[in-house]
């Protein structure tokens, strides 16, 4: 299970080695994306809170990269924060995530990407549940729910 202290050295000394990388142009990734997660996940944008559609979403299942499909979080592990949108305690694997310290809008806060492909997902914070401690405030456009199939087939 990741720490605060773990990520916070992650976005210092560099995030865990991906399993696999993928690399597109600008042009590439507008042929696939909309509009809006091509503002969201290259250009590092952000969603209006409680706009996205994945802030009440509670089906079982995996929250994939909208880019690249890597999973990301598992719908276990999601909760409630009130913040407006979706939030996780960890990351499925250690190193699906990347980090990245995030100066911008005059605070310091840790941003979170794909490890595969870059897309901004959103930033982690250290007020989450126990035991983690973790809050992944992630964008709706930034991911994909794939539904577990719950049939038996």
């Amino acid at each position: 299970m990741l720490t605060w202290k773990e990520v916070i050295n992650f976005s210092i000394k560099g995030s865990p080695t991906p399993d696999t990388r993928i690399e597109k142009t600008e042009l590439e990734w507008k042929k696939i994306l909309t509009p809006e997660q091509f503002r969201v996940t290259r250009l590092k944008g952000t969603e209006a809170p409680n706009s996205g559609a994945l802030c009440s979403a509670h089906d079982a299942g995996a929250y994939n990269c909208i880019c690249c499909n890597t999973p990301l979080f598992d719908s276990t592990i999601k909760f409630e924060s009130g913040t407006g949108w979706p939030s996780f305690t960890q990351p499925v694997k250690e190193n699906a995530i990347k980090y990245k310290k995030d100066a911008t809008h005059g605070m310091i806060r840790v941003e979170v990407m794909c490890n595969t492909c870059d897309a901004h997902l959103g930033h982690v914070f250290p007020d989450g549940p126990e035991p983690s401690g973790l809050r992944y405030c992630v964008n709706s456009e930034s991911m994909q729910l794939k539904k577990e199939n719950n049939t038996n087939e």
